[in-house]
């Protein structure tokens, strides 16, 4: 007998009972036990029982265990590139770290901000890189790791200044023609890129002018300037340490020009990594031999100390713990607790996916949609949803985006509306959910645990309620009558 006569369509309370499951377990995690230190590998295992509820919810109702299998092989292997791209991010921490491009970065940056610009500059900054690579992960990776650095030197939080660095990649990400996420809202939803972006704007600059001015009146009235380190024995320490000279930019900005230029991310930031070794060799003699321990053979040094970097943890040690800190990387070991929540994550959501589970919830949904107002709102809400469930951004886009575009239609309205409110909710909230890849990734890259950044990324969090109001008071709704 074939699966398909075996296999009914879950119920709802079927259905909410893996994520109900996950969501209590989650919260008793997190709230009652290990807090922030679920990461570690306590919420892992939740994301995995979740999935074989849902595993079992799925037998239940007539699939087979080989294709409830190859739902979860699936929904893993469309992470991949996710995956692989954390893993070089890690490698590419370590190699600039050694190089001493991080640090160069950092020891310019205390030279030109202060804290009460801070938090702006790093927003508007993030931004406009994002804007020209088309990519947050790139953008957090390099130059938000540095910005990070920075501003923990000032003495600010590091939920404030990760918010900050969050908000403006997402925005750059959002607007930039180049970003996948951008490309994909618009072909989902059905209408051109330009026209999607420019339909964007009436929400996402309002969200982003919001959000630069909570930062100004941050910094100018709402940081306390006790606690703000020493600038100049944190430059004097990073001076001792590495040759810190501009020639070291060479590196992000050939980084940056090949993303520019739709070089793929994985060649780009390979690129970047072994770019890194290289001017390590060049230009920090010192470190190479303090990291390999070898002093017999340059060459074997500079192997070692480049590969270790790549892999493994780094440090260099001076007479502060915060500068400590900051001048240490854990390489792409330091990534594998996030993958081992990515792969976590995409059982439960493939799971999820395969058995109808979250097509069924969706669908009764719809069933609510009455208005224009009411419309949007349940998309925002079933994109949070499967970035939530599903844990993963692309799905949050493609799967509203397809059940949404006929219902859009019967509305009047045109398809801009829908690709809009798609990367107001999907693209922008993934990052603030601890299990989803984009949530997962920055806080890994960063070191600051979601819940910790979250209350700040104050433009991920406006972006959804903004065009939740443009929707409910009529602005700038386009309809297929009208055109307008």
């Amino acid at each position: 007998m074939s699966q398909e006569s075996t296999v009914r369509n879950p119920k709802l309370l079927e259905a909410l009972l893996p994520v109900v499951f996950l969501v209590a377990l989650l919260f008793y995690n997190v709230f009652y036990v290990f807090g922030d230190d679920g990461l570690s590998g306590s919420n892992q295992i939740i994301l995995l029982l979740s999935g074989a509820v849902a595993g079992l919810v799925g037998i239940r109702i007539g699939f087979r265990w080989e294709v409830l299998l190859d739902g979860v092989v699936n929904s893993i292997q469309s992470a991949m590139p996710s995956i692989l791209i954390l893993l070089l991010i890690g490698s590419l921490s370590g190699t600039w770290m050694l190089s001493g491009i991080v640090p160069s970065m950092i020891y310019y940056g205390l030279q030109i901000l202060n804290a009460k610009i801070f938090l702006v500059a790093a927003c508007l900054i993030c931004a406009l890189v994002s804007i020209a690579t088309g990519s947050s992960w790139s953008t957090i990776a390099t130059v938000g790791v540095a910005l990070l650095g920075i501003g923990t030197a000032l003495g600010l939080s590091e939920g404030l200044i990760a918010g900050a660095i969050i908000s403006g990649a997402y925005f750059g990400d959002k607007m930039s023609p180049l970003s996948d996420t951008t490309n994909l809202a618009a072909a989902v939803a059905g209408t051109d890129l330009f026209t999607h972006i420019r339909y964007m704007t009436y929400t996402t600059i309002p969200s982003f002018v919001i959000t630069l001015i909570i930062f100004l009146i941050l910094g100018f009235w709402g940081i306390s300037s006790e606690g703000v380190a020493d600038v100049d024995f944190i430059l004097k320490s990073i001076d001792s340490k590495f040759w810190v000279t501009p020639w070291l930019f060479l590196v992000p900005a050939v980084v940056i020009f090949m993303i520019v230029k739709k070089v793929p991310a994985l060649p780009a930031i390979l690129a970047g990594v072994l770019l890194g070794g290289v001017f390590a060799v060049i230009f920090q003699y010192e470190n190479i031999l303090a990291i390999s321990g070898e002093n017999s053979s340059y060459f074997k040094a500079c192997y070692i100390a480049v590969l270790k970097a790549m892999y493994g943890s780094i440090s260099f040690e001076t007479n502060s713990d915060l500068i400590n800190g900051l001048l240490s990387s854990k390489g792409m070991y330091g990534m594998l607790g996030t993958v081992w929540l990515i792969i976590s994550a995409m059982v439960f959501g493939g799971m999820m996916e395969i058995t109808g589970m979250l097509q069924c919830i969706t669908s009764y949904i719809i069933k609510f949609v009455k208005s224009t107002g009411s419309l949007v709102a349940s998309t925002v809400g079933t994109c949070l949803f499967f970035n939530f469930t599903a844990s993963d951004q692309y799905l949050a886009i493609v799967v509203p985006g397809r059940m949404y575009a006929k219902t859009f239609k019967e509305k009047n309205l045109m398809p801009e509306n829908l690709s809009r409110t798609l990367e107001d909710s999907g693209t922008v909230t993934s990052v603030l959910i601890p299990w989803n890849t984009c949530g997962a990734a920055q806080s890994s890259v960063l070191g600051v645990a979601t819940a910790v950044y979250w209350p700040f990324c104050f433009f991920c969090l406006l972006s959804p309620l903004v065009t939740i109001l443009f929707a409910i008071f009529n602005i700038k709704i386009r309809k297929i009558d009208s055109n307008k």
